[in-house]
């Protein structure tokens, strides 16, 4: 990338800040939040969550349920209800939209040794659900290590190639795991954090069912116990009562509703039957707005540049995009970020 002692002339002028906000500003989207606080307020002005009730919002239907057999975003988003991830963002009230601070699941700590070496200790007492063959056993390193080395033997994972850099993962003890990288992989616990096939999975069920396509082979250590699947129209869950995070979740069940049709959806957000935006990512589209305003006053609503777009899109017919210098400069700053984060 060219320093500012020696970029064009007339490139002087095209900041950092300014190509990234050009890039971001095609993402503006518009969440909303009917019955909630908006995830903007703090915890105080939030208040204490009460318990109970049925949270119902769109979902996604699966082509099944193995998170090392696919990179469908159905199946990796309704597995997020069900099983646990040895760290993940953090979420909830003041933590604002495209904010991604990291934080432990079932990870109570980490150290890292060296610039190749991970140490995960694990919290005590971490349930799987009580049911065959796992029986409500405690989750321990083990279970990390089998999920991370199915993970990257399964010739059919296409999302193997996020863990690569691994070289292997050792069990210490009963509540530690060693992560030894081939290389200095900056992004490991970013990617440990993703809500894509990072779920720590039992030994019992795989070696029990071979696989884990089925819904009934989805045993959980999360937030939510998986209680009925009805293809193309709704996955169940219920609240899971030896979670181990105190008082989580405070729902008692989720309704994970398949809505294909954009104006089905906005209809039964109309008539109560959704507590989130009824689009994609629980938003409302932004010409719906001004008529749902209207119906439904207590609608809490927030703009916000979408945090997770996948592409950047350039006007390569006008400045600076035109130049294909500044074109490859971006590209460059991309690929190098991760070496360049690590000098910092």
């Amino acid at each position: 990338m060219h320093t500012p002692q020696t970029r064009p002339p007339h490139l002087h002028g095209v900041t950092r800040r300014a190509l990234l906000h050009a890039g971001l500003a095609a993402s503006v989207t518009l969440s909303t939040w009917p019955f909630h606080p908006s995830p903007a307020l703090s915890a105080e002005e939030a208040g204490q969550p009460k318990r109970g009730g049925m949270f119902r919002v769109r979902g996604r239907d699966v082509p099944h349920f193995d998170p090392h057999l696919t990179v469908h975003v159905g199946t990796h988003t309704t597995l997020s209800f069900v099983y646990s991830m040895l760290v993940r963002y953090r979420v909830g009230a003041g933590v604002p939209p495209g904010t991604f601070l990291i934080e432990p699941d079932v990870a109570e700590r980490w150290d890292m040794p060296d610039d190749t070496t991970y140490l995960f200790h694990l919290r005590h007492g971490v349930k799987w659900q009580n049911k065959p063959p796992v029986n409500g056993r405690e989750l321990v390193a083990e279970d990390v290590k089998f999920t991370l080395d199915r993970f990257l033997a399964e010739k059919g994972n296409p999302l193997r190639y996020m863990l690569e850099p691994v070289d292997r993962v050792e069990v210490v003890d009963r509540y530690t795991v060693k992560f030894v990288l081939q290389e200095l992989y900056v992004w490991l616990l970013d990617v440990l954090a993703t809500s894509r096939a990072m779920w720590i999975i039992a030994r019992d069920v795989v070696e029990q069912f071979g696989d884990l396509k089925q819904p009934e082979r989805a045993i959980s250590t999360g937030p939510f116990l998986p209680e009925r699947y009805e293809p193309n129209v709704k996955t169940v869950f219920t609240r899971h009562p030896a979670y181990f995070l105190k008082d989580q979740p405070y729902v008692d069940g989720v309704e994970w509703l398949v809505l294909g049709d954009p104006s089905t959806g906005l209809a039964i957000y109309r008539t109560g039957q959704l507590d989130c935006g009824p689009a994609p990512g629980w938003r409302v589209r932004q010409h719906d707005l001004e008529s749902l305003k209207q119906s439904h006053p207590q609608l809490r609503y927030q703009d916000f540049l979408f945090p997770n777009s996948q592409r950047l899109f350039m006007r390569t017919d006008q400045p600076p995009f035109n130049d294909v210098r500044v074109r490859r400069a971006i590209w460059q700053a991309v690929v190098g970020w991760g070496r360049w984060c690590h000098r910092l």
